[in-house]
């Protein structure tokens, strides 16, 4: 799609929503939700006790989803947090790499294998395709980007699953026992702690709202997939790109118990999809990828179960 049509195209879209945004105190449903609100943003980087997970009805088995409502900023912006809770000991994770023969392609949730639980769109991309590091089966397919905030997701052989922090790549490379890995950028907490760097002048957009995609792991090795939505008017053009700021997602990773968390592409680019043997759910993104993470149940599901 022509980039200027697009950007056309949700610049009409923005001017409704914001006659929808004005009326969002009134025509919100009923939903109680939680307020995310950050006054500054070092007060991410300071250690604070753990709160407690807000209580979710998660649905599915290997893969378990939920729906987190919140409202974002002084004007209360509803939002809507798919929050995906992922086991490596029972799914196992890798990365898609889309090529047409020898040319790297174009991926989305329509390229979801038939057996597969999970699907995503993973790291940022240039023109020329990913961005950064990407370690697919073993094999080193691109050396690792620089940057401050930049950090990197890996996998092993046994499937464990860690977030790095741009320090830590050369020393992950040398080792030689990552299966799987890719770079993305910013890296917005590290140990519970969003990094100093995070909130520093200039280092990011601490204001800028947009659809946000974040890739996190808990103390118990436990992944976390986290997509917001906006949410405003009855859930009308849930994919504006209105959503929480950067600051305001490492709130949310941990208030859901994230210690690592890593921003994924999001904007037109995220989409994901969850699904077992009698659910499937998609959120749709509005551009095509070059690098997807899918998951696969390490306990199969049966032949009559799997969806077409």
């Amino acid at each position: 799609m022509n980039r200027a049509l697009l950007l056309l195209g949700w610049a009409s879209v923005w001017c409704a929503s914001s006659l929808l945004s004005a009326q969002s105190g009134s025509a919100r449903d009923s939903t109680s939700r939680t307020s995310i609100r950050l006054e500054r943003c070092s007060a991410l980087t300071q250690s604070r006790a753990r709160a407690a997970l807000p209580a979710l009805s998660y649905r599915g088995t290997d893969v378990r989803w939920a729906e987190w409502p919140i409202e974002v900023g002084e004007r209360r912006l509803p939002v809507r947090i798919v929050v995906v809770e992922v086991d490596p000991q029972r799914v196992q994770l890798e990365l898609t790499i889309a090529r047409d023969g020898s040319a790297l392609a174009g991926w989305s949730l329509d390229n979801t294998p038939s057996d597969a639980v999970l699907a995503v769109n993973a790291g940022q991309f240039t023109d020329e395709g990913p961005w950064g590091w990407v370690v697919h089966n073993g094999r080193e397919w691109q050396r690792p980007g620089r940057g401050a905030l930049a950090g990197a997701i890996t996998i092993d052989s046994a499937g464990r699953v860690t977030i790095i922090d741009a320090s830590e790549i050369e020393t992950s490379r040398a080792a030689g026992s990552v299966r799987e890995a890719l770079q993305s950028y910013p890296l917005i907490l590290r140990g519970s702690r969003a990094p100093n760097a995070l909130c520093a002048r200039d280092a990011i957009d601490q204001t800028h709202r947009d659809v946000r995609l974040v890739f996190a792991t808990r103390a118990d090795g436990r992944v976390l997939l986290l997509l917001s939505r906006y949410d405003g008017v009855a859930g009308l053009a849930s994919r504006l790109p209105i959503g929480p700021t950067t600051p305001e997602m490492a709130e949310v990773a941990w208030r859901l118990g994230a210690e690592h968390a890593l921003m994924l592409d999001g904007g037109l680019s995220a989409q994901l999809l969850v699904r077992d043997s009698t659910d499937e759910l998609r959120w749709n993104g509005l551009r095509r990828v070059p690098l997807a993470l899918v998951g696969r149940s390490k306990r199969p599901m049966a032949a009559a179960d799997k969806k077409p």
